[in-house]
């Protein structure tokens, strides 16, 4: 959805005039942005799944998928299809409500949190004010999911995995909005995902918050990895150890959703992490004046130049969001394991003091500079 009042005008008077009301057309455009969402995410998951299985191919020095399609494009496709042919299978002794909202509330924050993610100027689902503690607030509906899976499929495995889940899930949510809360109030003066990185658009390279916050950079990664359960944060579904961990009972479509969900799960951190650090939608070297559309993010008065610059800018933007998930299929498939004591560990005594430190840090360097001045 591109966040323009004139085209949300246009868009609702054309409705009107296909003889819809005016609070039915705009139910309609609000409906229509919404469900634009699902197939981005879909196609994202495709990307994603294609990406994983050739990388992880390469480092085992396999060929990978390559007989279903051309190369082997529509296996993901296949897989995904798979699961709808499957018997939706309920145990006889769990919980059939939480056993059948448990997928959905698995699936549902990642959801709620691509909505305030940008992918280029004004290319956005929805901008609130607090769009960055809307993010936030959106992956801890994630935690209570795993334990109302694990509980509802009345099996030991599933239940151990889903308190696995939990446990990991919120010891890393704290450093993973603390790597975040000194960008937003401090350096961009705005909670909206949109506004941080327009704050970021000047200087190129130079701008990006990348250099003021080196180190919530390196730190904000982390707990996103282990908040997807993904090696070496695969506690909850360690397959010697659970199975398949809170997915071990769900069959059918129920199973397609828990298969989904770790693979948007990677892609929505690293989306969103473009967002406070490495500029967004903008190019490392800005644009000369001279080309008629100026750094990516400015007023463009030529229809031409507006489109070039949206072209480029959502072109960064995947490319800034997709070179995360390298390193994180790279982890998967040469990290080892690590204990649940050093997994929390990891999270309490080692990241949630450098967070704090972090946002002292920065509050201490702006005193400074205004000291200077």
């Amino acid at each position: 959805m591109v966040i323009d009042t004139e085209s949300d005008t246009r868009a609702t008077d054309f409705l009107q005039v296909l003889g819809f009301s005016k609070e039915i057309s705009a139910f309609a455009w609000i409906g229509f942005s919404a469900l634009t969402l699902v197939p981005v995410m879909a196609m994202g998951v495709l990307v994603i799944a294609r990406l994983e299985r050739k990388i992880s191919a390469g480092i085992q020095q396999r060929i990978g998928p390559g007989y279903a399609g051309p190369l082997g494009i529509i296996q993901a496709s296949a897989d995904g299809v798979k699961p709808l042919s499957k018997e939706d299978i309920i145990p006889s002794k769990g919980d059939p409500w939480l056993f059948n909202i448990g997928p959905a509330m698995v699936i549902t924050p990642v959801l709620m949190g691509y909505s305030v993610i940008p992918s280029g100027h004004s290319i956005v689902l929805a901008d609130p004010g607090t769009g960055v503690i809307y993010r936030i607030a959106a992956s801890s509906i994630a935690p209570p999911g795993p334990p109302m899976t694990g509980y509802g499929s009345n099996n030991k495995y599933s239940s151990l995995g889903g308190l696995r889940a939990a446990a990991q899930s919120t010891s890393y949510e704290i450093p993973s909005a603390s790597c975040v809360s000194p960008i937003s109030p401090r350096l961009s003066s705005s909670l909206s995902t949109v506004d941080t990185v327009e704050a970021q658009s000047t200087y190129g390279l130079w701008g990006w918050n990348l250099r003021r916050q080196p180190i919530g950079f390196v730190a904000f990664p982390i707990p996103p990895l282990a908040e997807c359960e993904r090696l070496p944060f695969d506690l909850p579904e360690a397959e010697e150890e659970l199975a398949a961990g809170h997915q071990t009972e769900y069959p059918g479509i129920k199973s397609g959703l828990s298969y989904v969900a770790p693979h948007p799960n990677p892609s929505a951190p690293s989306s969103f992490a473009t967002v406070p650090h490495p500029g967004g939608w903008n190019p490392p070297i800005s644009p000369p004046p001279d080309l008629g559309f100026g750094h990516i993010g400015s007023e463009m008065t030529d229809g031409t130049a507006e489109v070039i610059g949206t072209a480029v800018g959502m072109t960064v933007a995947s490319a800034k969001a997709h070179s995360p998930l390298f390193v994180t299929i790279t982890a998967r498939r040469t990290s080892p394991r690590v204990r649940m004591d050093q997994l929390l560990d990891l999270g309490r005594k080692s990241l949630l003091p450098i967070a704090p430190g972090n946002l002292s840090s920065t509050a201490s360097l702006q005193l400074i500079n205004l000291s200077s001045m």
